[in-house]
């Protein structure tokens, strides 16, 4: 079953991880290349010192590029993982903060060019959780791994 951006949107909205930590994806572009989250701080999502939770903060911004990947390459012919993050808490949080995934056409044609050349790519994205003053408060950079999926030979018998 293929889900479309409005599928996606519904589900991961009501994903309990997503749920609970009070994050909410508000669009998904029908290209698959823009995605907006928004992290409202409510009770859930505060910590001891009354800012948001890291845990909620990087809730938000988990699978995002991974999923994305999926849907421009598909699931049938690449094998596409999350690798590894790197998160940066740059200052607290105190107010919602909007974090806008984006994968250009130079991140796909350099992914492409990786794939043809080695078979593989491990590309980085970078996304910022801004909060309502613009300002960021955390950065997240991570790593996807891609590769084709071997095709099995058919018998021709």
């Amino acid at each position: 079953m293929d889900l479309g951006p409005r599928a996606i949107r519904f589900f991961f909205n009501f994903y309990p991880p997503f749920l609970l930590s009070r994050a909410r994806i508000t669009y998904i572009a029908p290209d698959w290349r823009e995605l907006v989250i928004v992290l409202r701080k409510s009770l859930l999502t505060r910590n001891y010192v009354g800012t948001t939770f890291g845990g909620s903060m990087y809730t938000a911004a988990d699978p995002h590029f991974m999923i994305m990947l999926i849907k421009i390459f598909g699931i049938k012919d690449y094998i596409i993982w999350d690798k590894g993050a790197v998160i940066d808490f740059k200052k607290p949080a105190r107010s919602k903060l909007t974090y806008r995934f984006l994968i250009t056409d130079n991140d796909l044609a350099r992914i492409r060019a990786e794939l043809a050349e080695k078979g593989k790519s491990l590309p980085e994205f970078t996304v910022n959780g801004v909060d309502q003053a613009g300002e960021v408060c955390i950065t997240v950079r991570k790593l996807l791994y891609i590769r084709k999926k071997d095709r099995p030979s058919v018998n021709q018998d």
